[in-house]
């Protein structure tokens, strides 16, 4: 049997950081781990309250200090966001944390951008919560202020929701474009927005012949905007629960729901559906943990998979 480079040679592997219901002496040493077992990639979320939807779940860190508190505890991986709302901050504010935050990584850090979709807490902190149409039209309009503030020397922009008038962002990221992702599985607006401003693409728990659709659905966006497919990477998060029980343990009422897009099963059966994601086009695969936090089974993915650091 093939395991680690072997078995998936192109595949990067990464770790989805929940910020709800846990504490930072156990977000600190569960970052350690994840960079020592091998894995490329360690993310957070953007959250004010726990991704339930629940009124009352309001136990979460906020996401760009923990972002930056990342970045200082690791030396290897990526550290990125998946995915920052764009209705929570402006854009320019984003630009220059993320750029504050690659400093602390030494050039380590990618951003991601979403339109956000937890009105729970937008209605709780008095964020003004538009419908879908407005979201997107701010999403478009944030990503190209943000691009603009990371990848270029001086940017201006006039539009609608945001402006930005001969803006510089200094100092300068220590990465020289860095990466920026787009979350989400919108066929119409976020692939197309994804196709003309990104660098990444990621959406959470789809079955693989889900992803292998939406992929294609972007690969058309790119060659509409005369942008080469490949010039995207392509990422899908997804649980991991050996058995039943840990999945109902990670995510509660909403196991059923996320049931399509998690690993579980046998060591055989996991690594032949990860082989589905790969051939479905997946060029990174994320495992999406929340508290409590299960090490036992991410080591024993690490494991299974060979990786190694």
């Amino acid at each position: 049997m093939l395991y680690g480079d072997e078995m998936f040679p192109r595949t990067k592997f990464g770790v989805h950081t929940g910020l709800q219901h846990t504490t930072y002496e156990s977000l600190q040493p569960l970052w350690v781990l994840i960079e020592r077992l091998g894995f490329h990639w360690i993310s957070i979320w953007d959250h004010f309250y726990g991704a339930t939807g629940q009124p009352d779940d309001a136990a979460c860190y906020e996401a760009v200090a923990m972002h930056s508190a990342l970045a200082a505890t690791t030396s290897r991986v990526r550290v990125g966001s998946l995915v920052y709302s764009v209705g929570y901050r402006h854009p320019a504010v984003l630009a220059k944390m993320i750029t504050a935050i690659d400093h602390v990584s030494g050039g380590r850090a990618d951003i991601g951008l979403g339109a956000g979709w937890a009105q729970v807490e937008y209605d709780a902190y008095g964020i003004p919560f538009p419908a879908i149409k407005t979201r997107m039209d701010q999403l478009e309009e944030a990503v190209q202020c943000v691009r603009g503030l990371l990848h270029d020397e001086v940017t201006s922009f006039s539009g609608q929701w945001f402006s930005l008038d001969n803006a510089r962002n200094e100092p300068r990221p220590v990465q020289k474009k860095i990466p920026i992702w787009i979350g989400g599985g919108g066929e119409k607006r976020t692939l197309s927005i994804t196709a003309r401003y990104a660098n990444g693409w990621n959406v959470p728990f789809v079955a693989p012949e889900a992803f292998r659709h939406k992929s294609q659905v972007l690969t058309e966006h790119c060659e509409k905007a005369g942008r080469d497919p490949k010039a995207i990477s392509r990422t899908v998060n997804l649980g991991i629960a050996w058995t039943d029980e840990s999945l109902r343990a990670q995510f509660g009422h909403l196991a059923d729901y996320v049931r399509p897009g998690v690993l579980t099963g046998s060591e055989q059966q996991v690594i032949d559906r990860i082989g589905e994601y790969v051939d479905a086009g997946a060029d990174q695969i994320n495992l999406a943990l929340r508290a409590p936090f299960d090490t036992d089974a991410l080591e024993r993915f690490a494991q299974v998979l060979g990786l190694s650091a």
